[in-house]
């Protein structure tokens, strides 16, 4: 049997000309086929937004290479389901990255890069988000981010030859790669910490008299917080967070249904005065 190599599926936020794109491109396609579908400009922070109220373009710049002009997500999706104008086949990973800056603790809820990812993970494929410090060394993450996406795909496809084994639905691996600038070669698994913004609001005036604003400052800290992927940025380790698709709060069971008892029993007597 003719072995065929895996097909990765390429997407970022920071746009299809990014440098760190291009770098993890040429690590992952050492062992596997690649195709990028990116967005056509930067993207960042946009979450996982779909475009369903504008159509969408996409243009082909190079072998292998296409781009849409919307989100992360939107990218990955188009690439899955363009009736193969994109993939030759089902991808057998999506790997999202490498990001021109961190996505620790809350960033995963805001990361474009973290939901090509996540929207790979939803479609029942194993899936990587990468990001790094600005002044990182990309080669090194970009051979990180490679082996752990050919390690991933053994585990979740099986060895060479045998019948493919993809995980899917909620159990699909999604996981959170973040390597500091001056990384020490270590490697650990974390959850996700908190980071905390200068939390403003810049007003001003534009030159026909409006009012504007910029969100968000330019500062951000965080507190020690042991296991937490901000305490293995500070100590110069990468980290490497799996992230769920089930964000059902289990712990918040016996809360949510003393508070359903609670509005069921009013709703029944305002029914019951109705009636009167």
């Amino acid at each position: 049997m003719k072995f065929m190599r895996p097909l990765v599926l390429l997407s970022n936020d920071d746009g299809y000309s990014s440098r760190g794109l291009h770098v993890l491109r040429e690590a992952l396609v050492t062992w596997a086929d690649v195709v990028i579908c990116a967005p056509e400009n930067e993207q960042s922070a946009t979450s996982h937004s779909l475009s369903l109220h504008r159509p969408l373009r996409a243009r082909k710049p190079d072998k292998d290479v296409f781009t849409v002009d919307g989100t992360p997500a939107d990218c990955v999706y188009v690439a899955l389901y363009a009736n193969r104008r994109f993939l030759p086949r089902w991808p057998d990973m999506v790997c999202s990255g490498i990001n021109h800056g961190l996505n620790l603790g809350q960033d995963a809820f805001y990361s474009g890069t973290v939901a090509a990812a996540r929207e790979g993970a939803l479609r029942g494929i194993p899936s990587i988000a990468s990001s790094a410090h600005h002044e990182a060394d990309l080669t090194k993450v970009a051979d990180l981010t490679s082996r752990l996406a050919r390690s991933l795909w053994e585990e979740t496809h099986g060895s060479v030859g045998d019948v493919m084994r993809p995980l899917l639905g909620r159990r699909t691996p999604l996981l959170n790669l973040n390597v500091p600038v001056h990384w020490t070669g270590e490697i650990r698994r974390t959850r996700l910490g908190t980071r905390l913004y200068e939390e403003i609001i810049d007003v001003r005036i534009d030159p026909r008299g409006r009012e504007y604003m910029w969100l968000g400052g330019p500062g951000v800290r965080h507190e020690t917080d042991p296991g937490s992927d901000t305490e293995a940025y500070d100590a110069g380790a990468a980290s490497i967070t799996p992230l769920i698709l089930d964000l059902t709060h289990h712990e918040g069971s016996a809360l949510t249904d003393k508070l359903i008892e609670g509005v069921g029993a009013r709703l029944a007597g305002d029914i019951l005065r109705s009636g009167d």
